[in-house]
């Protein structure tokens, strides 16, 4: 099973981003799913989650501003940032927590980051 994200870039404060995280791999079912930053100042931070069945979550830093969702037949999740600000300039984490077989314990995989960065 392999994560991989992309979409990151350099922007303008204010500006947009869309991340895409991409599962793949022999699999049997995917949970739950989640964008994480890291910065060096604040360590990994958790953003947003979103589940099977739809429900999201958001940190409160984020809520208003960024979006996630996911394409369950496609195995993808978006995080769709606007407004953003300098302080949002961090390493984007995905994960996901996955079950390999029905009847197997799932377990979280995560993806190798992709760069938001944010000018002033």
């Amino acid at each position: 099973v392999q994560l991989v994200e992309s979409g990151g870039d350099l922007v303008q404060t204010g500006g947009s981003l869309r991340l895409s995280c991409a599962a793949s791999g022999s699999f049997g079912s995917i949970a739950s799913m989640g964008w994480y930053r890291q910065t060096p100042d604040k360590g990994r931070e958790w953003v947003a989650s979103v589940i099977s069945g739809g429900a999201t979550n958001y940190a409160d830093s984020v809520k208003g501003r960024f979006t996630i969702s996911r394409d369950n037949a496609k195995n993808t999740m978006f995080l769709q940032m606007s407004g953003l600000k300098p302080e949002d300039t961090a390493l984007y984490y995905c994960n996901a927590d996955i079950r390999l077989r029905i009847g197997r314990p799932s377990k979280v995989y995560w993806g190798q980051g992709t760069q938001g960065t944010v000018s002033s």
